[in-house]
C-alpha cells in the first residue's frame, strides 16, 4: 500500500485492517452467536486463561478483568501451584473492582478447557514454543485467541497460524501491546508522525534491544509433583529438569530460564523485537511487507540451557532502499531517520522493563523524541490511527464488534518473521537473501531449513494442523 498524499484524510485503522487483510485472503470474522441479538449489550465475553505465569498474573489477566467486558471462568497450567495462583489473581482483581466473585474452574489440560462450549475466547502466556498448537487448537475449537508474543517459535508455524485465522473466521490479537501503549500513546504518534512524511524520505530505522545473561549449566533435579514436565517440554526434544531449564518454584514473579534457552524461546531478538519490528513496520508502511535482504552476528554462549545470544548486530535492507539497524548497542526503542530528520520513540522509563524482560540501559531520549520538536506537532498530520490505551480491552471489542484488531495474524507475523530472519542470519554469519512473497531464503537450502523444527511425537503445531486437514 501506498503513503496516502498529503491531501488524503486520516485513514481508519478498522478500515485499513478490513482491506489489508481482504488483500490477504482472510475471511470474515465469524463470532459467537450469544454474543449478538436484541440483548447482546449484556452479554460479556466469557474468557478462559491458558498460563498463569508472570506474563499472565501481572500483564494478561489484570487486562482482560479490567476491561469491564469479559467474565473469567477458567484457568489451566501444567503447574498446580501456578494454576491456583491464577485462581488467587483473578479474583482478588474482581474483588479490587467491586465485582462480584466469578465461579472459576481449574484445568490442568488445555484441551479439556477448549471443549467447553459456553467460553468465547482464550488468552495464551505460555513459554513461546507452546505458543503456535494452543493457538490453533484454540481457533479449531471456535475460540477467539489473545495471543503473547513473539507470535510462533518459528516462521513455518507462523504460516500455519496466518492461515488458520483466515479459514476459521476467528479474532486473533497479538500481544505488541505498543500499539495500545498509555496513556501517552507515543509509538501512535511517532508512527502517525513518519506516515505523515515529517521526517521526509525515510532513510534508516534504528532498533535498540538489551540482551540477556547466561550462567553455567545447573545439574538435574527431580521433576517437581506439582508439574506435569513431559507436556511442558511440549514439541521440543526430552530434556533433563532443572528448575533453570522452566520456572521459578518459589513464586511466579520470578524470571523464567525458559527465555534463554533457544529451544523453547529464541532471546531477545524475537522477545522484545516482536515489539519493536512490528512499530519499526507499522512506521515504514510496511506492516504486510519485510526485508530483501539480511545479514547478522551474534554471541551464543556454549551453554546448553541459557544459551540465547548475547550481544548481535544484525543488518536488515527494505524496500525503497531503507536500512535497518538491529543492536543491543542502542537506546532501547525505534529511531526513524529521514533526510529531513529523525522521530525516536520507547516505552517510559519505569516501564521499560516488563516482567518479563531484563534492565534495559538508561537513555537521555524522551520516550518520544525528535531532532526538532517540530516534527511531533499533532497538527497537520494526513495519516492517523484510532487511539488505544487497552491492548485487552481492543481485542475484547473486536470479539464482540468482529472487526480486525490493532495486531491482527497477518501483520504481527510479518514483523515476527523479520525477527526470526534476523536469528538464522545471526546463527549462519553470512549475508541471505529474502524472498517476501514466497517467504523462502533465496537459493538457501540451509537457513530455509531453520524456518521450521521438528516436533516431538504426538505434540507441535504442525501435528495438530495435519490432523485438521490444514
Amino acid at each position: 500500500m501506498k503513503t496516502p498524499p498529503q491531501s488524503s484524510p486520516a485513514i481508519s485503522r478498522r478500515r485499513f485492517c478490513r482491506t489489508a487483510l481482504a488483500a490477504a485472503g482472510v475471511a470474515p470474522f465469524i463470532g459467537p452467536s450469544r454474543l449478538f441479538g436484541a440483548d447482546a449489550p449484556s452479554n460479556r465475553v466469557r474468557v478462559g486463561h491458558i498460563g498463569c505465569g508472570r506474563i499472565a498474573t501481572g500483564h494478561d489477566m489484570p487486562g482482560v478483568a479490567g476491561s469491564g467486558l469479559a467474565d473469567v471462568v477458567a484457568v489451566c497450567d501444567l503447574d498446580s501451584h501456578r494454576l491456583a495462583g491464577g485462581k488467587a489473581t483473578i479474583e482478588r482483581l474482581y474483588r479490587d473492582r467491586s465485582g462480584p466473585k466469578p465461579a472459576i474452574d481449574l484445568y490442568g489440560d488445555y484441551r479439556e478447557m477448549l471443549a467447553r462450549g459456553d467460553i468465547d475466547a482464550v488468552t495464551v502466556s505460555t513459554p513461546d514454543h507452546w505458543h503456535a498448537q494452543l493457538a490453533l487448537a484454540a481457533l479449531y475449537a471456535g475460540k477467539d485467541v489473545y495471543l503473547q508474543k513473539p507470535m510462533t517459535m518459528t516462521h513455518a508455524e507462523g504460516v500455519l497460524l496466518r492461515e488458520a485465522v483466515a479459514a476459521t473466521g476467528r479474532i486473533l490479537q497479538v500481544g505488541s501491546q505498543q500499539r495500545s501503549w498509555g496513556p501517552n500513546e507515543q509509538f501512535r504518534k511517532a508512527v502517525e508522525c513518519v506516515r505523515s512524511g515529517r521526517v521526509g524520505r525515510l532513510l534508516r530505522v534504528e532498533i535498540g534491544l538489551p540482551i540477556d545473561p547466561t550462567k553455567p549449566d545447573d545439574p538435574e533435579q527431580p521433576v517437581p509433583a506439582n508439574l506435569d514436565y513431559n507436556t511442558w517440554l511440549g514439541p521440543t526434544p526430552e530434556a533433563y529438569y532443572t528448575e533453570q531449564r522452566v520456572h521459578p518454584q518459589d513464586g511466579v514473579r520470578s524470571r523464567p530460564g525458559w527465555l534463554r534457552h533457544d529451544g523453547y524461546c529464541l532471546g531477545m531478538i524475537t522477545g522484545w523485537g516482536a515489539h519493536h519490528f512490528d512499530i519499526a513496520h507499522w512506521g515504514m508502511n510496511l506492516e504486510l511487507g519485510g526485508p530483501t535482504k539480511v545479514e547478522g552476528r551474534g554471541e551464543f554462549p556454549a551453554n546448553k540451557i541459557w544459551n540465547v545470544h548475547g550481544a548481535y548486530h544484525v543488518e536488515l535492507t527494505y524496500p525503497g532502499d531503507v536500512h535497518m539497524t538491529v543492536s543491543d548497542k542502542l537506546p532501547n526503542g525505534i529511531k526513524f531517520i529521514g533526510d529531513e530528520g529523525w522521530i525516536f520513540c520507547t516505552r517510559e522509563s519505569e516501564s521499560a522493563a516488563t516482567s518479563s524482560d531484563p534492565a534495559v540501559a538508561k537513555t537521555s531520549l524522551k520516550p518520544l523524541d525528535a531532532s526538532d520538536t517540530r516534527l511531533l506537532n499533532p497538527k497537520g498530520l494526513t495519516v492517523g490511527f484510532p487511539h488505544s490505551t487497552s491492548h485487552h480491552r481492543n481485542w475484547l471489542e473486536c470479539v464482540r464488534s468482529r472487526q480486525a484488531p490493532l495486531s491482527p495474524a497477518p501483520i504481527a507475523h510479518r514483523a515476527n518473521t523479520a525477527c526470526i530472519i534476523s536469528w538464522i542470519a545471526m546463527k549462519l554469519g553470512r549475508p541471505l537473501q529474502w524472498d517476501v512473497k514466497s517467504e523462502t531464503f533465496v537459493n538457501d537450502p540451509e537457513a530455509n531449513g531453520m524456518l521450521s523444527r521438528e516436533e516431538r511425537h504426538g505434540f507441535g503445531a504442525t501435528s495438530l494442523a495435519k490432523v485438521h486437514g490444514a
